[in-house]
């Protein structure tokens, strides 16, 4: 449990965060039970094996280098090649008397069922979707059913992952912090440091809701907005943002913090929007591409300008 929150609240600890490649007994198993196939990542195995405690089973964890079943299978690391050789390094045909695995259905793009049956000898077949779907599944003879098959991607599946998406950026918040303190220290002086240090606490909270609406917002109101690619829903999700911040503050804002924030604040929200993009079910590596080749030249220049314009408004004060 604790293991599972620590890797959605930071990413150091997920990168490490996995069992032993080997096989795995699930209750009683016998050399009849049913094998089941995952990665090596622990919050996926433990996930699996949760779901399978009303079975007595095997689990074959094999060596994806601590990366989830779906995101490994793109990457090869969930394969044929370490299915065959981990089928071997286990005497999994010495463990069971069935020539039958059952792989996980994110698992399939990485796998050649035809390939691992000649290799190995073991037919491959595919769980549900879901590890909690497996129990009802085994009961129905291996058979899913059509919802069984459906990749979902609901309100909380999107809003577990942001946390996951937001705390990496803390450094950052605190880096931006520093530079708008002695920006404004810059005009004051030392003499109004606590003045300074309230008035950049202030000047901040544009940025951090812009870093939220890319963060956690865009995820969360995600099929809501009228446009596909994930970089011009947050674009369009901080221009709101801007536009709510702007007229709520008008009175205590010049208009070049408004020509700044314009230019500054939604590339912030569309950039951490984008980054949600592997986190989803929604695109191809081909769309990111080509999604990447227009937004990001796109964000560069609008902040680009918005630097510029507020480096010569601190430098020459206009």
């Amino acid at each position: 449990m604790l293991g599972s929150w620590k890797c959605r609240w930071g990413s150091n600890f997920r990168m490490n965060y996995k069992v032993l490649p080997g096989l795995y007994a699930v209750g009683n198993p016998d050399n009849n039970s049913p094998v089941f196939v995952t990665g090596n990542y622990k919050m996926s195995f433990d996930h699996l094996r949760k779901n399978l405690k009303t079975l007595d089973a095997w689990i074959m964890a094999i060596d994806t280098k601590g990366i989830n079943v779906w995101c490994a299978a793109g990457k090869g690391t969930f394969g044929t090649t370490e299915i065959v050789n981990r089928i071997a390094k286990v005497h999994l045909a010495e463990v069971v008397s069935h020539r039958l695995l059952i792989l996980p259905q994110l698992g399939a793009p990485g796998v050649s069922a035809a390939e691992v049956q000649k290799l190995s000898g073991f037919k491959v077949s595919y769980a549900p979707v879901r590890a909690k779907d497996i129990p009802e599944f085994m009961k129905a003879g291996q058979k899913a059913t059509p919802k069984m098959r459906e990749v979902r991607f609901n309100l909380w599946d999107r809003l577990i992952l942001t946390p996951i998406e937001l705390m990496p950026l803390a450094k950052y918040m605190v880096v931006g912090f520093m530079i708008i303190f002695i920006i404004n220290l810059i005009g004051a002086g030392w003499a109004e440091f606590l003045k300074v240090f309230y008035r950049t606490l202030i000047d901040l909270i544009p940025y951090l809701g812009a870093i939220l609406v890319g963060t956690v917002l865009t995820p969360i109101l995600l099929p809501l907005i009228p446009v596909r690619e994930f970089a011009w829903k947050g674009w369009i999700l901080g221009l709101l943002w801007t536009a709510f911040y702007i007229w709520h503050a008008w009175l205590f804002i010049s208009w070049k913090q408004i020509i700044t924030y314009i230019l500054i604040l939604p590339p912030i929200s569309a950039y951490l929007a984008m980054n949600f993009t592997g986190a989803s079910t929604y695109t191809s590596l081909s769309g990111v591409v080509k999604e990447m080749g227009v937004a990001i030249p796109a964000m560069l220049i609008s902040v680009g300008i918005g630097i510029l314009f507020l480096a010569v408004k601190v430098l020459v004060g206009f």
